[in-house]
């Protein structure tokens, strides 16, 4: 239901945009949001964008990462600039949905796409 793309190998200092498509029927989305989750360690949030409001960061981002969103295409995308070998973790968008007007809204997760920064 969310299809995620865009990760890659890439050198320090370098740019990747990572986007994330939702599908089936939609009424409308809450929030979307890129996590990310490196070797070893917790899934972390890097990036929310609600439906009304300001985005929010990661401090470990801040300054370099861009989250934005399409409604009108339900899709969201992540620009990653000044990667760090640190950024390397598989990457999952979440959107929080709600398939119908008498439904209430659940959280879906994309399958994840690897970005990796060398140094």
């Amino acid at each position: 239901q969310l299809q995620a793309s865009g990760g890659g190998l890439v050198q320090a200092g370098g740019s990747l945009r990572l986007s994330c498509a939702a599908a089936g029927s939609i009424f409308s989305i809450n929030s979307m949001a890129w996590y990310r989750q490196a070797p070893g360690k917790q899934r972390e949030l890097v990036a929310v964008t609600p439906s009304v409001g300001i985005p929010n960061y990661a401090d470990s981002v801040k300054g370099r990462f861009t989250i934005s969103r399409d409604s009108a295409k339900n899709t969201v995308v992540l620009q990653m600039n000044s990667l760090k070998p640190e950024d390397t973790a598989v990457y999952y968008c979440k959107a929080k949905i709600r398939r119908y007007l008498t439904d209430g809204a659940l959280d879906y997760w994309g399958q994840g796409t690897l970005v990796t920064v060398s140094s």
